[in-house]
């Protein structure tokens, strides 16, 4: 093959340092629009970003030339930054992170669930939010670690 061509759908969660409630409601969605543009600067195709005031999901495609760890990376360190500059005080995000990935067939599924964050946590916590997420994928996990 001449060229390497890929399309790669991944659903990324992360959250802030401690879960701390943080990211305002008046700075939510420019918060989701910074995160949006940093995806793109770096070569991926974001389908959406969304969250609550704790946590962040972004539903992108991955380019062949880029490694994930590095887009988390790239998102992390340059919206905290933003976010200290913004705000005047400090911000952090939790050190790790989940991604997933999504076939072609599922990603309305996954962009409507998150667009519907709101009223998807009025019934389920973050925490249970992910540890359905990694049980549906089989991931292993130590449930003492994962908060911390």
């Amino acid at each position: 093959m001449a060229q390497s061509l890929c399309k790669i759908y991944l659903h990324l969660i992360f959250s802030t340092k401690n879960r701390e409630q943080n990211i305002f409601p008046h700075l939510k969605a420019e918060m989701h629009s910074y995160i949006s543009a940093i995806l793109s600067s770096i070569g991926c195709t974001t389908i959406i970003v969304g969250g609550m005031a704790d946590h962040i999901h972004a539903l992108f495609c991955l380019p062949a030339t880029k490694d994930i760890s590095e887009v988390v990376r790239d998102i992390k360190t340059n919206t905290a930054s933003w976010y200290k500059k913004r705000l005047g005080c400090n911000f952090y995000w939790q050190n790790g992170y989940a991604v997933f990935s999504v076939s072609q067939s599922k990603v309305d599924i996954v962009r409507k669930y998150i667009m519907n964050q709101e009223e998807h946590h009025k019934k389920q916590s973050f925490k249970d939010e992910l540890r359905t997420f990694l049980d549906n994928y089989n991931v292993s996990y130590n449930d003492d670690y994962l908060w911390k």
